[in-house]
């Protein structure tokens, strides 16, 4: 039985599928599928103040896509990362266990993601693998340990004094 992935469903874009046997092919394990649907979800991105779109993709335990792009706000504190919205559009539909997440922009040097969605991410998906891409090509990979050497987690909290 092949099971369909929605990837990037944008209104007024055109829903891309993937069935399950093209989704387990060795170029999609790779980052492929999951890099077209960051560039897809960068295509949805509001940047009005940076212009600097980004488009993110997580790929959950069961191998979902989720995806997000970044939203400004003219209240710079109110605008959401990419990678944020990506995570919390898949912990809100329940998905629980993340492997990867892709990011891309319009540059010719790989992003990363910023400290506060690295936490996030190490918070709810642990050391998964980072893929920055632009929107042509991978430009690099890396677990997100790599990215956040010491992060701050539930470990922290267990070893606090609590008064």
């Amino acid at each position: 039985m092949n099971k369909t992935v929605v990837v990037a469903p944008y209104k007024g874009r055109k829903r891309a599928k993937m069935t399950k046997s093209r989704k387990n092919s060795a170029a999609n394990r790779g980052g492929g599928l999951l890099l077209r649907a960051a560039r897809l979800a960068w295509r949805g991105a509001l940047a009005p103040y940076s212009n600097f779109k980004v488009g993110a993709a997580l790929r959950t335990g069961d191998g979902a896509i989720i995806t997000g792009c970044n939203i400004e706000n003219a209240i710079y504190s109110l605008s959401l990362c990419a990678e944020r919205v990506a995570l919390f559009k898949a912990l809100s539909e329940g998905h629980k266990h993340f492997t990867s997440i892709a990011i891309v922009a319009d540059t010719e040097d790989s992003i990363t993601p910023c400290g506060a969605c690295r936490q996030l991410l190490w918070e709810f998906g642990g050391n998964v693998e980072v893929i920055s891409g632009n929107l042509k090509k991978e430009l690099d990979r890396r677990q997100l340990e790599r990215l956040l050497p010491y992060p701050f987690d539930n470990q922290q909290l267990q070893g606090a004094n609590r008064h």
